[in-house]
């Protein structure tokens, strides 16, 4: 009788392992698709942007990278101009 209920835990041990390297298999799948296209949305968003700042925004001899970096400071400029130029409280 034992031996029977060793080898029935035996045989749900080999099932269950199956059943999770197969869960695991699909998920790994899923995820790197998921991030495979994630990171082609994100790298055409990116190609727009810059196209974007190089036609539109920048100065001239003004680089992309320098243009993004001055368009930040000014908008954290008037950022600051709206709360007063202060963020302490009173």
């Amino acid at each position: 009788m034992n031996k029977v209920i060793s080898s029935a835990i035996k045989a749900n041990e080999k099932i269950a392992e199956g059943v999770t390297s197969g869960y695991k298999k699909i998920e790994e799948g899923v995820v790197g698709g998921y991030k495979k296209i994630e990171n082609g949305v994100v790298g055409g968003y990116k190609k727009i942007e810059d196209k974007f700042v190089e036609k539109y925004l920048t100065h001239e001899g003004e680089t992309v990278e320098e243009a993004k970096k001055r368009l930040t400071e000014e908008q954290a400029a008037r950022a600051g101009e709206k709360t007063g130029g202060s963020t302490s409280k009173h």
